[in-house]
């Protein structure tokens, strides 16, 4: 698959379901599934196997060749992809309050997937817990924040990083009184 073609599907099921007014509950019974993978899909924490996105799109009661209608795949002339900071695709996950995401790249590379991301953290933002099925790497560009990973804590300035399993409930939180703005790389390892 091209670099953002698992992002296009993921905000698609999310657009469709919202717009016939159906309940993530709804979907995932309808999908046989869960809730939480439901959401972790939309919100491109989790890469669906193909029969979970049939079962998927089915559940939204769209016909597949609709649905993937305007699914683009980005082909680059050359081996060199130059992106501006205009084309950086904004978008929303989980239920959180001043979280702003930008994706910056994304590419699949045979059974694994990269995605790097510019995540800014308002002063107050706040969400609960998550997990993402992938292991990330966190490098803080400007501000300071405090992440939670398990049990432990870790503080993190401008310059400093880490790398973690994200499916380990996680969550970042400002502690300087100033926006945090951190370069975000999730490495998904699952087959598409």
């Amino acid at each position: 698959m091209q670099e953002d073609i698992l992002f296009q599907i993921s905000n698609k099921l999310k657009e469709v379901r919202k717009g016939k007014g159906k309940t993530l509950q709804e979907i995932a019974d309808d999908a046989g599934v869960t809730k939480s993978l439901v959401s972790q899909i939309e919100n491109s924490r989790a890469i669906p196997s193909l029969p979970v996105m049939i079962g998927l799109i089915q559940a939204l009661d769209i016909d597949l060749n609709i649905f993937f209608k305007d699914i683009i795949a980005k082909t680059p002339g050359n081996s060199v992809l130059v992106r501006k900071k205009e084309d950086y695709q904004p978008f929303t996950k989980e239920n959180a309050r001043g979280y702003f995401y930008q994706r910056i790249f994304s590419k699949q590379f045979k059974d694994n997937h990269i995605d790097v991301v510019l995540l800014r953290l308002e002063k107050d933002a706040r969400r609960p817990m998550v997990r993402t099925n992938a292991f990330e790497f966190k490098y803080v560009l400007s501000g300071s924040v405090e992440y939670t990973v398990g049990k432990n804590k870790y503080v993190l300035n401008q310059g400093d990083s880490m790398f973690f399993d994200a499916n380990e409930l996680h969550s970042p939180r400002c502690i300087d009184g100033n926006e945090v703005l951190l370069l975000v790389i999730y490495f998904f390892n699952e087959p598409i």
